[in-house]
């Protein structure tokens, strides 16, 4: 039918679990080889890998710590070759790195917006568009769609 389909990362569970002492032997890793996974078996199933995406879907499944670790080190991601989509709009993990209520994350999710497009994001689900689209410019004119994310 031609749909698009995002390949997600929750850790085993239900969506908007909230996961107690949960446990990674290397979050990245995993995220990496689910998601992965999962868009070459949509393309086996006849997605077509162009309309594959690939989430590693930011607290869902992880505590803090995870989502600042797949923050830091998205470009093992990106570098399966699959567009990664992140949405880290006001996320909790925002909210527990600034000590902030959801409606005082604004500076910190475009923070996180703009690591993770230096480091290879390329499509992003955010509230305030007009912010987070000055924030992904400035990234762009950086160079960081050169490669040159390693020197931020």
């Amino acid at each position: 039918a031609g749909a698009g389909l995002v390949c997600s990362h929750t850790g085993g569970l239900a969506p908007r679990t909230d996961p107690h002492r949960v446990h990674y032997d290397d979050v990245v890793a995993d995220v990496v080889a689910t998601v992965a996974g999962l868009a070459r078996r949509a393309v086996a199933l006849g997605v077509r890998p162009d309309r594959v995406l690939v989430d590693p879907t930011h607290d869902f499944g992880k505590n803090t710590y995870h989502s600042l670790e797949l923050t830091r080190r998205l470009d093992e991601l990106a570098a399966t070759g699959w567009p990664v989509l992140v949405a880290v709009s006001n996320k909790d993990f925002i909210g527990e790195a600034l000590d902030a209520p959801v409606d005082e994350r604004g500076s910190g999710t475009l923070a996180a917006l703009a690591v993770s497009a230096w480091h290879g994001a390329r499509v992003f689900r955010v509230h305030d568009v007009g912010a987070a689209r000055a924030a992904l410019d400035t990234v762009a004119g950086l160079g960081a769609s050169t490669g040159g994310g390693r020197h931020l």
